[in-house]
Order: C-alpha cells, then sequence, then structure tokens
C-alpha cells in the first residue's frame, strides 16, 4: 500500500460545500486505507455544524457528517495537507495569498473535470440562501469531480 495521502476540501464557512466534499470523498475512499479526508474554510467559525441541507444530503448518500465542526484553514492543516481543493478560483487565490509556502499542494476542486456547461475548472456553486436544489446542484458537481480527483492523485503518485 502507498503512503497516504492526506486531503483537504476549502471553503468559505466550512458548513457547506467543503464538508459535502469531505463526506463524499470519504465515501468514495471507504475501502482504501491510503487515504484521509478533512475539510475547512478561509472564513470558518470554529466548531459550527454542517448545514442542514448538507448533512441531510450526506445522509442520503450514506455518506454522513457525523460529529462534524467547521474549523478555519490553517497552516497547521496544510502543513499535514498532501493535496488542498478549493471550491473556487477566489479560495484559491486567498490560500496563495495568505499560505504561499504551500501552494503546490493547491488545486481547483473542478480541475480535473469537465462539467457540463461549465467546463474545465469551474467553481463549485456556493448554495447558501438558494434552498436545497442548489445543495443538490453542489452534491452532483462533487460526484462528478471526486473520481477524477482521485484518477489524478493516483496517477501522480504512481509516478512520484
Amino acid at each position: 500500500m502507498s503512503a497516504t495521502k492526506r486531503v483537504l476540501f476549502v471553503c468559505t464557512g466550512n458548513t457547506c460545500r467543503s464538508p459535502m466534499a469531505e463526506a463524499m470523498f470519504r465515501k468514495a475512499v471507504e475501502d482504501r486505507g491510503d487515504y484521509s479526508v478533512k475539510s475547512a474554510g478561509v472564513a470558518a467559525s470554529k466548531g459550527t455544524p454542517a448545514s442542514r441541507d448538507t448533512k441531510a444530503i450526506c445522509q442520503r448518500m450514506k455518506a454522513p457528517l457525523d460529529g462534524f465542526a467547521s474549523q478555519s484553514v490553517s497552516d497547521a492543516l496544510l502543513e499535514e495537507a498532501t493535496h488542498v481543493f478549493t471550491m473556487t478560483a477566489g479560495h484559491l487565490a486567498i490560500l496563495e495569498d495568505r499560505f504561499p509556502e504551500h501552494s503546490e499542494k493547491y488545486y481547483l476542486t473542478c480541475e480535473f473535470v469537465d462539467l457540463p456547461g461549465a467546463g474545465i475548472g469551474a467553481d463549485v456553486p456556493d448554495p447558501i440562501g438558494m434552498g436545497k436544489r442548489a445543495y443538490e446542484d453542489v452534491a452532483k458537481v462533487l460526484g462528478l469531480a471526486i473520481p477524477a480527483i482521485i484518477a489524478y492523485i493516483d496517477g501522480t503518485q504512481a509516478r512520484s
């Protein structure tokens, strides 16, 4: 088995998109021992639970967020991570500005998938205040992006 790949998903408040990505990614690699996953936010409060709609979608997908509590992105989290995936180009720019020493680890969540109607490298839409359907749309985007992320990481790890 190869070395552990430590993935970190980053959004704004760490209550909607990045926790959903964390849960869905964990579900996607649940039979593998070579991955760990966390999430954080560039403007997160400490200890906030995931949003109601995020929890409901994750529960329905059998990827629960039991015990989840938001956290702010930190140098320690970035140091630990082998790969960091941001939900938007704006989040990526914030990380590059605040933590440039880790920039070789930064990617867009949709950097490796061609989303219908949006293309490669599209932002994961922010569902805040948009209702249940917006959260379902985020889950669809993440459902397309996560297999591509895993394939990318596995492919680059195999060559290193």
